[in-house]
């Protein structure tokens, strides 16, 4: 479970992130909506300590990430992969070798089981032949789908996806869609998904979060979402072309 209290963040004097308070729960696949430049991808960055507070507490299964020596973060970094808007991937690499990557630098694995582990992980995001190519080689989408068997290299507890389909055509885009679904159950990972697209929103969580203005305005499950009574929220929605329940 990831729990965050009284978040704060500003960067030069500019509020992003104001009094945050939210709970994800364990299993299960978590969005948080927003307008662009409302704090959704700072926000998550928080939940795996790559940002520290102003203030506020963020906690991983308990754990205060913040008060944590170097050491002691960056394990518990490794129960996280992260899916980053652009993929990050590195361009002077492989497919392989960037899937390879965290195992090479977390683990004592073998050359062979780093092979086994890697093809399997290309497999799950149905990419099992580009090993040998290089990002240059591939689409967005599938840059981004190797960016994602990187992700879950590690065999990961949690899965934060920062925008994962910006920038993707509608067919890769329900192919990351179905991906993010399937990788949940298979690797009964807990999901957080950054995003501004409700349609995504829609067909993949279970429950949402709406940050608007730097603040947590509403959250609760995507059926009550459907029934929300939020007219900004509501707004939102129908922005971005998914109709609300019609009311009587």
């Amino acid at each position: 479970m990831i729990e965050i209290q009284h978040l704060y963040k500003s960067f030069d004097g500019r509020p992003v992130l104001e009094d945050i308070s939210l709970t994800i729960p364990t299993g299960g696949i978590f969005a948080i909506i927003g307008r662009s430049g409302s704090g959704k991808s700072v926000l998550i960055r928080h939940i795996i300590g790559l940002l520290k507070p102003d203030k506020g507490i963020v906690r991983v299964d308990g754990i205060d990430i913040n008060r944590l020596e170097y050491a002691e973060l960056r394990h518990v970094r490794q129960r996280f992969g992260m899916l980053f808007q652009h993929g990050a991937l590195f361009d002077y690499m492989t497919a392989f070798e960037n899937v390879a990557f965290p195992l090479r630098m977390f683990t004592s694995c073998g050359e062979a089981e780093i092979r086994e582990r890697v093809q399997h992980c290309l497999e799950m995001v149905e990419l099992p032949d580009v090993g040998p190519k290089k990002p240059s080689e591939l689409s967005g989408g599938m840059q981004k789908r190797v960016a994602l068997a990187r992700a879950i290299a590690l065999n990961p507890e949690y899965i934060l996806y920062d925008e994962p389909t910006s920038g993707l055509d509608p067919l890769t885009s329900e192919t990351i869609n179905r991906l993010i679904k399937n990788l949940a159950v298979e690797l009964n990972a807990t999901s957080v998904v950054v995003t501004h697209d409700m349609h995504q929103v829609f067909t993949v969580a279970e429950r949402v979060a709406f940050i608007y203005e730097h603040r947590l305005r509403w959250t609760g499950t995507v059926e009550e979402l459907r029934r929300a009574s939020d007219p900004v929220l509501n707004e939102f929605i129908r922005a971005g072309a998914y109709p609300v329940e019609e009311r009587c």
